[in-house]
C-alpha cells in the first residue's frame, strides 16, 4: 500500500460505488482529474470473492489510492474474510453495502433491506473490524419502503455505531425494495437531506457523509456547513471534469494544478498502452472499450463535445485496439478544447 499524503485523511469528497462504472479503469481515470477525492470500487459480493476470480475482481493499480472496497453480503463471517482479503490486497477503507435497493441484490439478503436488520448490520462490521485494522465503514439509505421517519434511520446508526463504526455515507431517500427499478429508486423517493444533517448533529462523534443527486460545487459547499463529507454520484461519471479543482478546493494542495482536458487524455494513455499489452486487445482480451468507455463525458459541457463522444464510439477504430482514437478525437474537436 502506498504512504498515505495527510491531505487525503479525510473523506471530504467522494465518488460512489456504481455497478457496471466504477470500475479500475474508471477510476485510474478519475486519478487524473483529482489526486485527493476518494473513490469506491463497484460492489463485490463475498461469494465472488470467497468463491469466484479473487484478481479479477480486487487487482487495482497504485494510482488510484485512496480506494475503497465496497462488499455486498450479510454472513459476518464470509463479510470477515473478504474484509480481510481487502486489506492483502491493499484497499484503504472496507465499506459494507446497505444501501442497493435491487431485487437481485436482496435475492442475496443484502444492500437496503439490511437496515431492517440493524443488529445483524453491527454483527457484520464488528466481524471485520476484527478481521482487518482499515476503516470499516456502511453506506445506506434513510429508510425503506414506508418507513420513512427520521427514528428509523437513527436507531439503524445508532445500533451499528455500537459495533465501532464510525463513518456512515447517507443516501438521503428511502428505498422502495418492490416496484420500482434502481434507476426509479434514485429519482422517485423524495430527497430528503435534513435527516443526514440531524444525523451529523445528533452524532457529533460519527463521520456523516451525504450523497444523493448532488451536481455542484455549490451544493457540495452548501452541504458541508452540515455533514463531514459529500459523496457524488452519476455526476461525477458523466462530468468527471466537475473535479478538476477539488483538490485545491477541498484539499487544500494548491500547488497541484489540474490537468487541462488534453492533459488528461495525454495522461492516460500510457496506463491503457500497459492495459492493452497486458490483456491483449483482441475478442478474447481487454478491449479499448472497457477503458475508454468512461472517458466519454470529459468534454461534457464544451463545444465538440459530441463530436469526441462519437469518435470515442467509432466500433471500427475501438476494434483496432489503437489508444490514438483519443487523441484523434481531441484534434477534431472544434474547437479543441482545453
Amino acid at each position: 500500500m502506498s504512504t498515505k499524503n495527510p491531505l487525503i485523511n479525510k473523506r471530504l469528497v467522494s465518488v460512489a460505488p456504481m455497478m457496471d462504472w466504477t470500475d479500475r479503469h474508471c477510476r485510474v481515470f478519475h486519478r487524473q482529474i483529482t489526486r485527493h477525492t476518494w473513490l469506491y470500487t463497484e460492489m463485490v459480493t463475498t461469494g465472488a470473492l470467497l468463491h469466484g476470480d479473487v484478481p479479477r475482481h480486487l487487482d487495482f493499480s497504485d494510482v488510484e489510492h485512496p480506494v475503497a472496497l465496497q462488499l455486498g453480503g450479510s454472513e459476518s463471517a464470509d463479510l470477515a474474510k473478504s474484509a480481510k482479503l481487502g486489506q492483502e490486497w491493499g484497499y484503504d477503507e472496507i465499506n459494507l453495502n446497505c444501501g442497493c435497493p435491487s431485487e437481485r441484490v436482496q435475492k442475496g439478503a443484502f444492500g437496503a433491506c439490511l437496515m431492517a436488520e440493524a443488529e445483524l448490520v453491527a454483527d457484520c462490521v464488528k466481524a471485520m473490524r476484527d478481521a482487518v485494522s482499515i476503516d470499516v465503514t456502511v453506506k445506506h439509505r434513510i429508510g425503506i419502503d414506508k418507513t420513512e421517519s427520521y427514528e428509523f434511520v437513527r436507531d439503524f446508526v445508532g445500533t451499528v455505531a455500537q459495533a465501532g463504526c464510525q463513518t456512515f455515507i447517507v443516501h438521503a431517500r428511502n428505498a422502495i425494495l418492490k416496484g420500482l427499478s434502481p434507476k426509479e429508486n434514485r429519482e422517485i423517493p423524495p430527497l430528503k437531506y435534513e435527516y443526514a444533517y440531524q444525523l451529523a448533529r445528533d452524532f457529533p462523534e460519527l463521520e456523516i457523509i451525504i450523497n444523493g443527486a448532488i451536481k455542484t460545487t455549490e451544493e457540495i459547499d452548501f452541504h458541508l456547513q452540515y455533514v463531514d463529507g459529500v459523496m457524488l454520484g452519476r455526476e461525477a461519471y458523466h462530468n468527471p471534469y466537475l473535479m478538476a479543482d477539488f483538490d485545491s478546493r477541498y484539499y487544500g494542495a494548491a500547488d497541484a494544478a489540474p490537468k487541462t482536458r488534453a492533459e488528461v487524455i495525454e495522461a492516460m494513455l500510457p496506463y491503457i498502452r500497459q492495459q492493452l499489452a497486458l490483456h491483449g486487445h483482441d475478442g478474447k482480451g481487454l478491449r479499448l472499450n472497457s477503458i475508454t468507455r468512461h472517458m466519454l463525458g470529459l468534454m461534457a459541457g464544451v463545444p465538440g463535445a459530441k463530436s469526441f463522444r462519437q469518435a470515442l464510439s467509432d466500433s471500427k477504430r475501438l476494434a483496432l485496439g489503437d489508444p490514438r482514437l483519443l487523441t484523434d478525437a481531441l484534434a477534431n474537436m472544434q474547437p479543441l478544447a482545453a
